[in-house]
């Protein structure tokens, strides 16, 4: 399920973008502003962009050529979504490094297809294997091992595993996860989240030692 972020300084534009994309299956965050945006960026990478041209701090054009500078966000699809209307807008955009444009108004319809077809473009294959030292995850089988030793997880708790390791080394809030692996945002059940957690470190044996804490804020793997 691919993870989308909107930033929007248009209450009633981001709200319209964000039910959507729900309704389309997408998780989703939004941002009223750059600053907003970085900020959860710096936590986790989404899979798809969908900026405004025109915000409140930064010009959505500077906010697409720094995405572009940086290693881990330059690949990032990016839709740009601006009242502008004229060539020299759209080629500015996209010249700018944004992979497609979209002019308000727009349709629901139009929006839904312009992401789902720029994320069919640029999906990338999900690796099959993902290690960390002895502890390997086989997507394509299913199977947690542990030194060669299976190990017997729930559906939830193989996916919780796999976000983590997905993102070695990064800290996975407990919003994220409960969005990614749940597939909601109530905060009241990310007691959720502390409880497969814990079940997950004793499963994992030695191994579990390295889902790391964050206080306050969530878990990483290392």
């Amino acid at each position: 399920m691919a993870l989308i972020y909107i930033v929007e300084d248009d209450e009633s534009i981001r709200e319209i973008e964000t039910i959507a994309l729900k309704n389309s299956n997408y998780i989703v965050s939004a941002f009223e502003n750059a600053k907003e945006f970085y900020k959860k960026l710096d936590e986790l990478v989404p899979d798809l962009i969908l900026l405004d041209v025109m915000l409140p701090d930064e010009s959505g054009y500077d906010i697409v050529r720094k995405l572009r500078k940086r290693p881990a966000t330059q690949d990032i699809p990016i839709i740009m979504v601006t009242a502008k209307t004229t060539e020299m807008d759209m080629i500015k955009g996209l010249d700018g490094g944004a992979d497609d444009y979209i002019k308000k108004p727009f349709s629901i319809m139009e929006l839904i297809t312009r992401v789902k077809a720029l994320l069919r473009r640029t999906a990338k294959e999900e690796p099959k294997l993902l290690k960390l030292d002895d502890l390997v995850i086989d997507h394509e089988r299913h199977v947690v091992t542990v030194n060669n030793e299976q190990v017997d997880l729930t559906y939830k708790e193989y996916e919780l595993l796999r976000l983590l390791m997905g993102s070695q080394g990064i800290v996975m809030t407990r919003e994220v996860i409960m969005r990614s692996v749940w597939d909601t945002d109530f905060e009241g059940e990310t007691r959720t989240v502390d409880m497969h957690i814990k079940t997950l470190r004793h499963k994992l044996g030695d191994y579990g030692s390295r889902i790391k804490t964050v206080r306050n804020v969530g878990y990483v793997i290392e």
